[in-house]
């Protein structure tokens, strides 16, 4: 089962099982906690990852519903907080990359985030719709569609638990030497109630080998405000209309509660990816045009005499 921490400090606990599809994705293998892809329902296929100035995309196909598969890479809880569009999933809220309402994982366990949460027992499905019509746009929040984000957090490990110190059974001892011992005996007494220092670096471990997701998690605002400069700078026409996510038909699945305390304030991990149709994302210059595809010629033929034909069969 997997849970979400909301405000009130509890989580949503799924009770549907699920199974995920397919590879991992690139920016699923930088991940530090997790693997995160998302999966077209209806085909089960990973949807593949394009990475073009400093983001990874994703070719969506309108109409099709998708899911966020994520699968937990630790021995802990773990829990992901799933914004799509700028919209927290679980309460249709601006997303806040902050320890609330978020999916918990169990260790080692994977699920699928399907879609929008409507209440304990049902979501309304996502599914890659036009911009304008995707839920955010609905709400008055264009302003981020076409991004999915999850910040992922650990969970704070139980502080250990210290023996009580022996009673030591010691003869008789003169005044000074006494005094000497309670004076040590309190120091012991406030050393074992001071709580324990957390270790240096504990809050944000880094990767042994950084990734450009990686990286990407570290610096999220410097990066957002540098791809925002080169789309001003050189901005690509779209042949259709951008994409966004729907809220779609309404499907049932069961949560409850359960607590979390996370182990920091801030992520560990935040993957991110940027999505739009495969005909915008090769005009943007995402994906590469087909080799050796064919421009149309209205004049294939030159010099060619008489009336039109009838077709076989006519």
């Amino acid at each position: 089962m997997v849970s979400t921490f909301t405000l009130r400090r509890t989580v949503s606990r799924l009770l549907i099982g699920a199974t995920l599809l397919g590879g991992l994705s690139l920016a699923a293998q930088a991940a530090k906690l997790a693997d995160v892809r998302l999966v077209e329902r209806n085909s089960g296929r990973v949807l593949p990852v394009y990475f073009h100035q400093g983001e990874y995309w994703v070719a969506g196909r309108p109409g099709a519903n998708y899911s966020i598969d994520i699968t937990n890479r630790t021995g802990r809880r773990i829990m992901a907080v799933v914004s799509v569009d700028g919209v927290n999933a679980i309460t249709g809220k601006s997303a806040s990359a902050t320890a609330d309402d978020g999916y918990v994982f169990s260790p080692w366990q994977n699920w699928g985030i399907t879609g929008w949460r409507k209440s304990d027992s049902h979501v309304a499905a996502f599914y890659f719709s036009e911009s304008d019509a995707s839920y955010a746009s609905r709400t008055g929040r264009p302003r981020d569609v076409g991004v999915i984000g999850v910040a992922l957090f650990r969970e704070r490990a139980p502080e250990p638990v210290r023996p009580a110190p022996p009673i030591s059974r010691r003869g008789p001892v003169n005044e000074e030497s006494e005094k000497s011992s309670r004076y040590d005996g309190a120091a012991d007494a406030q050393a074992s109630a001071a709580p324990a220092l957390p270790a240096p670096g504990s809050q944000n471990v880094p990767s042994p080998q950084p990734s450009a997701a990686a990286t990407e998690a570290a610096k999220p605002h410097a990066q957002e405000k540098s791809a925002d400069l080169a789309a001003k700078r050189s901005p690509s026409p779209s042949p259709s209309p951008s994409l966004g996510t729907g809220h779609g038909s309404l499907e049932t699945s069961y949560t409850s509660k359960t607590e979390f305390d996370a182990a920091t304030r801030r992520p560990e991990q935040v993957v991110r990816f940027r999505y739009d149709s495969y005909a915008n994302l090769v005009a943007k210059g995402v994906i590469p045009a087909p080799r050796g595809e064919r421009t149309p010629n209205p004049f294939p033929a030159q010099g060619n005499d008489g009336f039109v034909p009838d077709p076989p069969r006519w």
